[in-house]
């Protein structure tokens, strides 16, 4: 028989050596995503449905649809939603993040509570909201924040360009992105995330598309797609992905499609 001190000796060891909890690895990791209506779930409700409804048919992992109607990178990160991700969250899992759509805006003289403050850095503002005086961030600032509290729990983090509006709203093709795609772009070198750029990747699709299909794509407005759409944006993310995006090698060894049948080209 062993002696006691021996026995507690080598039960310290295992229990130091032992994973935490946090970083607890699945037999296969899981993708969540965090963003607006042009990401969530919406069930074909008034004719419309979010991408990543769709993305789970290209990937061979779980997909999780977290993406929540009318957010912002502020309000998704004042809500509590990234912290409830990573409760869930494991080690070697993905979370792709894209926002933008409704980060715009002013703080006064009414703050709508999703507005960042402008800037690309630390940038902070002042703002009442809700009869309640608060600090408000920029765009990048809630994207890098959420990439340290993803990566801390050994997680792989995406940005993703926001999706655009229809680039034939005019009749003409147009498409120049805007500052929330730099932010992204730029956020992620700064957090050491991966990058997508979605917005470039769909607009690549829906200019070979041509005028009459994409339009059938905007059911209700420029901004909001058809469920076929969606099918067509989430395709265009995973475009971006098969094409080796940066940083995104690990999440495109799960991806079904091949990279050459998928709509689109490499950018």
């Amino acid at each position: 028989m062993l002696p006691l001190l021996t026995v507690l000796l080598a039960f310290m060891s295992a229990a130091v050596a032992r994973p935490d909890a946090t970083f607890e690895r699945r037999a296969t990791p899981t993708v969540y995503l965090a963003g607006d209506s042009t990401m969530a779930e919406l069930k074909g409700a008034n004719g419309i449905e979010g991408w990543g409804h769709y993305l789970q048919y290209s990937l061979s992992v779980p997909v999780v649809n977290n993406a929540i109607s009318g957010r912002s990178a502020r309000s998704f990160t004042a809500e509590g939603r990234f912290d409830g991700i990573a409760s869930n969250v494991k080690s070697g899992d993905f979370v792709i993040i894209e926002f933008g759509h409704n980060d715009g805006g002013s703080l006064s003289p009414t703050d709508n509570g999703r507005s960042d403050c402008p800037g690309a850095g630390n940038e902070t503002c002042t703002s009442t909201y809700n009869g309640q005086t608060v600090t408000v961030h920029t765009f990048p600032w809630y994207f890098i924040q959420a990439a340290k509290l993803f990566t801390s729990k050994g997680a792989k983090v995406i940005f993703s360009s926001q999706t655009p509006n229809n680039p034939w709203e005019s009749g003409s093709f147009s498409y120049s992105g805007g500052r929330f795609i730099t932010y992204a772009h730029d956020s992620a070198i700064t957090a050491g995330a991966a990058y997508i750029d979605h917005g470039a990747y769909t607009a690549n699709i829906f200019k070979t598309l041509g005028l009459n299909t994409v339009k059938g794509y905007f059911p209700n407005d420029h901004t909001h797609t058809s469920p076929v759409g969606a099918d067509v944006v989430a395709k265009a993310f995973v475009k971006g992905l098969a094409c080796a995006g940066t940083g995104t090698s690990e999440l495109a060894s799960y991806v079904k499609n091949t990279t050459s049948g998928i709509q689109g080209t490499c950018i």
